[in-house]
């Protein structure tokens, strides 16, 4: 064996120091979850940065021929008891800001540990410790000496992941408080004793600052909270801005704006409150403000009874399939979703079955690759390597029963990488688990373009009948869906007199009033789904005008697997979103079969194919057709974006408010909603000579389309990454002629070659009967906060998957689902 000293001089070119701007991955593997704490620790590539296992160091030491790698082994300490003043430690402070990783915010994992250190030259696993380079010449003791202070010292990519800031407390100065304007009303408010003006509610009290009233505040999902009349009294007068009584301090207190719908700054607060006799500078405070109820409701997530069926003892599960999720900071929406995708055969054998072809055609940055990363999070999942117990923390703090947490998987590369360019999924904010899930799958079919598809598992066509009233003429479309989205009847609760009951009692204002969750029948829901729609706008090509139709929706194929959205989140008649506390009776078993469409009927007649009439223009002259300006500030006012606004009309044919208000709700969801309406006679797109986001390109390619071809879709649509997505997707007849690559490699490397797909979407077929096999469930009052959990049905037993708990289920809470998953039971 060589002396180590010639070895290291011979690999030295290889040996890299880090750089401002280089990706260090000093915390996880590339292609699993080991870390520094798993067995064998983690070696870390001097010349790329990126981090292996044991199991993976030698296959990139053999594919790269890379010799050198920084070796970082961690040990857990044992914790020393908080309370022990004579520890030396201050004692851990509770959480004073709704804020991750600044101070006074939420702690992140922060563990001490013991590290050693050293280099590993391969294949001989010789190693150089930093006693070692002292006996070296002094080019190698440099160099080396060098690299390894770097990359200790380097922020890892994980790490800065991990303790991304977010400040939930962050609010803007309201537009409505420089020029406030208050009544000379001669109200005065008294220093204590306040009341709600309509309900003699004595908590919860918000004070108007234009007019004085006292009034208290909204109402929560649970019931407690107020009776909405602090918001009731703002719709009715306009006074747009209140103050919370009872959270006025010298520093200020709890400012809301109904019309701007959030907390907000009033600068001129010490001001408003002297007009009604307040005196800020005497003020204590004695409610909660918002900012601790938030944070009380983060900390007592494990108190959230049903759903996480914490009134029993459950009892953890460890194994295969049976792996727990760290919560990454509000990322219990991914794990969920994830979690339960994983069940599913087919993103099974896609992504874990081919994990080692997929690792060995993995591009030299495997942290950025689509595939890679799916692939490594589906084996951490399923393989069970990472579902063992975590460290009891009996141990450390003498706690007589231990949680039954996991040591589980942190999902951070791929979080990182799903999230990447999107306006909410790259946060560390709380996001709709349904949102994702068709964000996920709309990236497995942008990454899937060759090859198998696991998606198709849950894609079918819809069959929309649209028959003119007036001729009695049908028009047949098709298009494709993924999930199936239930809407909540209220008008059908089985248990209306409990609700009656208990909404008198709560507007009487006794505290004592229960809370009474509506009881809707699973078959009232599908039954509105399955309700004809009126359609009094519809332009019938028969009669060549406006008239009445009906539409009706059907299946025209049965998916393998079936999502059910049940239509939980809401917007009131104010607009404020709301979450409907409802409880629906989702069976165990579905019989879809005669919700199969037909197609067109025998002696049925076609609406024929004829477009609408043009938009009418006061010049010819003017090429590109005039817009109703006056309908275009209304739906403005209503809140919607101005490029919708401006398409409603334009596709409706300047037909009146109605026509295009019908139009926004039917294209809501529309990939370039509110991307900018192109007329006849404008023109969109940049110039050659405009300068491209080099971000944006290595977006595109990297999800296996050329430079050229990215550059070119970028073009058409301005610069704009989501839209220049959609457009090259729609324009694939068009690229054929170019080259087009996947993960780096070209078409005829990657699967299936060059065959064109299929003409139309391509969808699996069968009975139309199901069986519940997962669901996901949500707590909270909005998409946008609270937690969610999931429970999925393996060999015969519901499991509950909450984070990094994965126990066995004894009551799994069905009725209060939010996502249902179907799997088709073979006839």
């Amino acid at each position: 064996m060589a002396d180590v000293g010639e070895v290291l001089m011979s690999v030295l070119s290889t040996i890299r120091v880090p750089k401002p701007g280089d990706r260090v991955h000093k915390d996880e593997c590339a292609l699993s979850f080991s870390s520094p704490e798993s067995e064998g620790g983690l070696y870390v590539c001097m010349n790329s940065f990126l981090g292996f296992g044991r199991q993976y160091v030698e296959r990139h030491h053999a594919r790269t021929g890379q010799r050198a790698y920084f070796h970082i082994t961690r040990t857990r300490k044992a914790k020393e008891d908080d309370s022990n003043s004579g520890s030396g430690h201050p004692p851990k402070k509770k959480p004073t800001r709704l804020a991750i990783g600044i101070e006074g915010g939420f702690d992140v994992e922060q563990e001490l540990y013991e590290e050693d250190y050293k280099v590993v030259i391969l294949p001989d696993r010789q190693e150089v410790t930093s006693d070692d380079l002292a006996t070296m010449p002094d080019v190698v003791r440099e160099r080396v000496s060098l690299s390894m202070a770097g990359i200790m010292s380097a922020d890892s990519v994980s790490h800065a992941l991990q303790v991304q800031q977010w400040d939930g407390e962050l609010r803007q100065e309201s537009r409505h408080a420089p020029e406030l304007k208050q009544l000379d009303n001669g109200v005065k408010i008294p220093p204590s004793g306040w009341r709600c003006e309509v309900c003699d509610l004595q908590e919860n009290i918000w004070m108007n600052l234009t007019d004085g009233k006292m009034m208290c505040g909204r109402r929560y999902f649970d019931g407690s909270g107020g009776n909405n009349h602090a918001l009731l009294h703002f719709q009715q007068t306009g006074f747009p801005i209140a103050v919370k009584l009872g959270t006025i301090t010298p520093d200020g207190g709890d400012v809301y704006s109904y019309d701007e719908d959030d907390m907000v700054l009033d600068s001129k607060l010490p001001e408003h409150l002297a007009h009604f006799g307040i005196n800020m500078m005497t003020m204590e405070k004695t409610e909660r403000t918002m900012t601790e109820l938030e944070i009380a409701v983060n900390q007592r997530v494990g108190e959230w009874e049903v759903i996480q069926e914490s009134g029993t003892t459950l009892r953890p599960l460890f194994g295969p399939g049976v792996t727990g999720m760290k919560n990454l900071g509000n990322s219990c929406y991914l794990n969920s979703v994830m979690q339960v995708l994983f069940t599913v055969p087919d993103f099974q054998q896609k992504y874990v079955s081919n994990i080692d072809k997929i690792i060995d055609e993995a591009p030299s940055d495997p942290t950025q690759d689509f595939k890679t990363q799916v692939a490594k999070l589906g084996y951490g999942l399923l393989s069970g390597d990472y579902s063992k117990p975590a460290p009891d923390p009996a141990d450390d703090t003498g706690a007589s029963e231990p949680r039954g947490d996991q040591i589980g998987i942190a999902p951070r590369m791929f979080k990182a990488l799903v999230g990447r360019g999107h306006p909410e999924f790259s946060t560390n904010r709380q996001q709709d688990a349904q949102e994702f899930l068709l964000h996920f799958i709309n990236m497995v079919e942008r990454n899937c373009r060759t090859g198998s598809n696991p998606s198709e598992a849950f894609r079918f066509l819809v069959e929309e009948r649209i028959v003119c009233q007036q001729s009695q003429k049908a028009k047949y479309t098709q298009r494709v869906d993924y999930m199936v989205q239930l809407p909540v009847q209220m008008d059908q609760a089985t248990n209306t007199e409990e609700l009656q009951e208990a909404e008198r009692r709560r507007e009487e204002g006794d505290s004592s009033a229960p809370t009474v969750r509506a009881q809707i029948p699973f078959t009232a829901c599908m039954a509105a789904l399955n309700e004809p729609e009126v359609l009094t706008d519809f332009w019938s090509s028969a009669v060549q005008s406006k008239t009445t139709a009906t539409k009706t929706t059907r299946f025209a194929s049965f998916p393998d697997h079936l999502v059910i959205q049940i239509k939980k989140f809401t917007f009131g008649l104010d607009w404020v979103p709301k979450k409907l506390d409802v409880s629906i009776d989702v069976p165990d078993t579905l019989d879809l079969s005669a919700l199969r469409a037909t197609g067109q009927q025998p002696g049925e007649e076609l609406l024929p194919e004829v477009a609408p009439p043009p938009l009418m223009t006061p010049d010819v002259e003017v090429k590109a057709p005039v817009l109703d300006d006056s309908t275009v500030s209304q739906l403005c006012e209503m809140g919607f974006p101005l490029e919708a606004c401006r398409k409603a009309v334009y596709y409706t044919g300047n037909t009146g408010i109605d026509a295009a208000m019908n139009w926004i709700m039917g294209h809501m969801d529309d990939a370039d909603f509110a991307s900018p309406l192109v007329m006849p006679g404008c023109s969109s797109g940049t110039t050659p000579t405009e300068s491209l986001s080099e971000e944006h390109l290595a977006t595109i390619v990297s999800m296996g389309f050329s430079r050229e071809q990215a550059t070119k879709a970028l073009r058409a649509t301005s610069n704009v990454l989501d839209r220049a997505v959609d457009w090259i997707f729609s324009h694939l007849d068009d690229l054929e002629s170019m080259d087009v690559s996947e993960g780096g490699r070209s078409a005829a490397e990657s699967e299936g070659g060059r065959e064109p797909p299929p003409p139309g979407p391509r969808v699996k077929d069968g009975p139309g009967k199901y069986e519940l096999f997962a669901f996901i469930s949500h707590m909270g009052t909005s998409t946008m906060c609270g937690h969610y959990v999931c429970h999925i049905k393996k060999d015969h037993q519901w499991v509950i998957f909450n984070d990094q708990k994965v126990c066995a289920s004894e009551k799994p809470p069905k009725d209060l689902g939010y996502l249902y998953f179907y799997r088709r039971v073979s006839e």
